[in-house]
Order: C-alpha cells, then structure tokens, then sequence
C-alpha cells in the first residue's frame, strides 16, 4: 500500500494535504493510488457561447478509476483496514464498484459488488471484474441493490464494511474536490453545478464549502445548483421514483440515500435542484468534447446541461464564477459515444482512403 519510495513533499497524498479537515490519525493506514488534484479547467468557447465569462469545469474524470469516487474512497477503505475490515462490499450503478474494487485490490481485500442487472456501463464493469472483485447482478435497479448490501453488511456471519456513500468517511473524503476548487480558484465559487445521483456528493461538497468558510480560509460560500435527470428526478417530483430512466446511468437513482443531506445543502446555500432532459445532457455531452477537449461520462453533463439552461434564461450573472462538476470520464460508458457519434455521422465517421496522399486527401473533401 505505501510503496518503496516516499512521495515528494511537493505532491503529498489527497488525506494527507487535508489532514486538518478529515478524520485522519496515525493509526489510519497509508493508502493512495494517486487520487485528487484534478484540473479546474476554464471553459473558454463555452462561456463565450453562453455569455458567462468565468465559467470551469472542475474535471474528476482524472482519478486514478476515471471518477470522483476515488476521493471518498480511499479514505472509507484505509478506515476500514483501520478498523480492521478484512472484505468491503457496495452496491453501484458502476463508478463506485470500479473504484471498491481498486482500492480493496490495492489493500488485499475482499470486495464484493452488488448492481441492477443490464443497467451497468460497459466500461465500470470491467473495472470491476479485472480488479477481482465478486459482482453479483440483481434483478431490480440500485435501490434495490443498496438495500440488499445494507443488510449483508449488518449479517454477523460474513464481517463486510459498506462502503457506499451512506458510509460517513466516504463523504469525509469527497469534501476534499470543494477545498481544491477553492484552492485553485483563491476563493470559493459563486455557484456549484453538480449532478444528483444518490446525492451524496453535492452534501460533501457543501459540507467541504463549509469547512473552508468556518476555517476563514474563504469569505463566502457557493450557491449548490443540482441538477437530476427528467426520468430520474425524485428531488424534483418531491418523492421517491420506483423505476427511474435516463441515458446518465450514473445518476439513474430513484430513492437517493443522502436525501436529507441533499436538501440541507439545497436549503442554506440558497440553491436549487432541478431536472434537465437526457437530450440536454447529451447536448452538453456532445459540446464539452467538441469545444473544450473534455469527454466526460454523460451523467457529468447534467452540470453543464443545467448551467447553459439558466444562461440562456438569463438567470446567472454574466460575471459569475461558475464551476461544473464533471464527475467521470466518458471512457467509463463508450456504449453512449458510439451511439452518439453514429446518429451525428452515420457510417461516415470513420473515412477510409487508399495509402496515398492524393486518396486521402479526396476522403477529406480537399
């Protein structure tokens, strides 16, 4: 887990450089597989497009298993070898089974992943399943697998650690993306732009906006705007949804477990969340890679999705600071790409030409 050579000073780990704010001790095991520090990228030609003129997308897609999780991660699993956990287990729509099963691998543990049958990203299950982990598939959505791993973890028989974000040291450890952006940004935001899934990681970044102000390391806090998919909207509908549907499998949850936190976090930054359709999403979706350079998974659109929304209506501030989480990397669902490439170019995307100079450049229409 620690490595044979020790870090440089100049790049501590993630629960190393936030030490002050995390529930760190020295009985808390080295584990790192390089998680955080992830770029605040300025979207230039966006802005310009949607007349924000200080918009950035705080890209957690480069953490070591392509999403946020990574950062509430390292610290549950290194709490739980603390604690003297010998097997983890949560259930997932794909981003956190793929970082359990990284970290457990990394600590020698069992990791043991439950997931909605057929509703899983190509690309997370395969990063679960090469990690080692024991992946069940259920019949039922996430809800239905969330209640299935709370009960195995409470059984006596198979000592497990739940390491979803219901766990309180998961949520510790995803404060830490809100002091970075502060760090990067000098000051905190004005708003926050975040996708809803499960809702634990807009509760995390308040939580974290909270500890910088309380701390008078910034003068003031973001404004939280969640944004939720149309089909998978319970904070918007105001109740729980049965059977939730959205192209963002990420955020395709129906019943989120950190409701409570979700609403606090709503209620005292002032914010909102709201719903943008899957065609707005993917819009976003298409727009981050085409003008920026960002391929994100489409669930991280919804942030940008909600934001050019509230652009167009004029209720942001031109001069805003706004950052747009982008939760994962789009080679997490290449499914969605593929899809997305063949109904914008049909068969043509991909132009063929013999290996001749004057060939290719007739497929390119010089």
């Amino acid at each position: 887990m620690s490595g044979g050579i020790a870090l440089s000073a100049a790049r501590p780990t993630l629960l190393n450089r936030y030490r002050t704010f995390l529930p760190v001790t020295d009985a808390t095991p080295h584990l790192t597989l390089g998680e955080g520090f992830t770029p605040l990228v300025r979207l230039g030609r966006i802005g310009a497009r949607l007349g924000l003129s200080n918009l950035y997308a705080k890209v957690e897609g480069q953490n070591p298993t392509g999403s946020f999780k990574d950062r509430g991660m390292v610290l549950a699993v290194a709490k739980a070898i603390e604690d003297g956990a010998r097997s983890i287990i949560c259930a997932s729509t794909g981003n956190t089974s793929a970082s359990a099963a990284a970290y457990g691998a990394a600590a020698g543990l069992e990791v043991v992943v439950i997931l909605p049958k057929g509703q899983i990203a190509t690309g997370k299950l395969l990063q679960a399943l090469v990690a080692g982990a024991r992946v069940v598939a259920v019949n039922g959505n996430f809800d239905a697998a969330l209640r299935i791993v709370r009960a195995l973890a409470e059984q006596d028989d198979h000592p497990m650690t739940l390491v979803n974000s219901v766990n309180p040291h998961r949520l510790e450890g995803q404060k830490t993306a809100a002091y970075e952006v502060c760090d990067d940004l000098g000051r905190a935001p004005d708003i926050l732009a975040i996708p809803v899934g499960n809702a634990g990681n807009i509760s995390a970044y308040w939580a974290g906006f909270r500890d910088y102000a309380t701390a008078g390391l910034v003068p003031t806090r973001p404004r939280m705007l969640g944004f939720q998919a149309a089909g998978a909207a319970p904070f918007v509908l105001g109740r729980p949804i049965e059977s939730p549907e959205t192209i963002a499998t990420a955020i395709r949850i129906g019943n989120p477990a950190s409701w409570d936190k979700a609403i606090a976090a709503r209620d005292e930054s002032g914010g909102a969340i709201s719903a943008v359709t899957d065609d707005e999403i993917l819009a976003a979706y298409r727009a981050l890679a085409v003008e920026e350079g960002i391929f994100c998974e489409p669930s991280s659109a919804a942030s940008l999705a909600g934001v050019s929304g509230l652009a167009a209506s004029g209720d942001i501030p031109r001069d805003a600071v706004v950052v747009c989480v982008l939760t994962g990397t789009g080679l997490k669902d290449p499914a969605t790409a593929e899809k997305t490439i063949k109904a914008a170019a049909g068969d043509g995307a991909v132009l063929e030409a013999d290996s001749t100079v004057g060939s290719v450049s007739v497929a390119l229409g010089w």
